[in-house]
């Protein structure tokens, strides 16, 4: 079953580079309706909804990249941008601090 779900969240990739935005929104969403849990989903479809000006579902997305991968400090970098595209300043600076606090707790370095 992971295998499918890797091919199509490929095949949705294509479809948003080829600038096939909606196209690429329901591959996504099928692929969720599959795996609810399937983080690099949830991660593609805010961008893209966010390009789409759906700003609430683009953030609601963004908002379970970090449910579910919430020791990712990646998570919330994307998380912050997301905000801050959707135009949620004080958001996006709660989140990008929250990315930082993250870091420093690793010891790690940004990417």
């Amino acid at each position: 079953m992971m295998a499918d779900l890797n091919q199509m969240y490929d095949a949705a990739i294509k479809l948003k580079d080829s600038g096939d935005l909606p196209g690429a929104v329901t591959q996504l969403e099928a692929i969720e309706a599959i795996d609810p849990t399937h983080v690099l989903t949830h991660s593609a479809l805010a961008v893209i909804l966010q390009r789409l000006g759906k700003f609430d579902a683009a953030i609601g997305h963004a908002l379970k990249v970090t449910e579910l991968d919430p020791t990712d400090p990646f998570s919330f970098t994307q998380m912050s941008v997301i905000y801050q595209r959707c135009g949620k300043i004080q958001e996006a600076e709660d989140a990008m601090a929250r990315a930082r606090m993250m870091e420093a707790a690793r010891g790690g370095h940004k990417h």
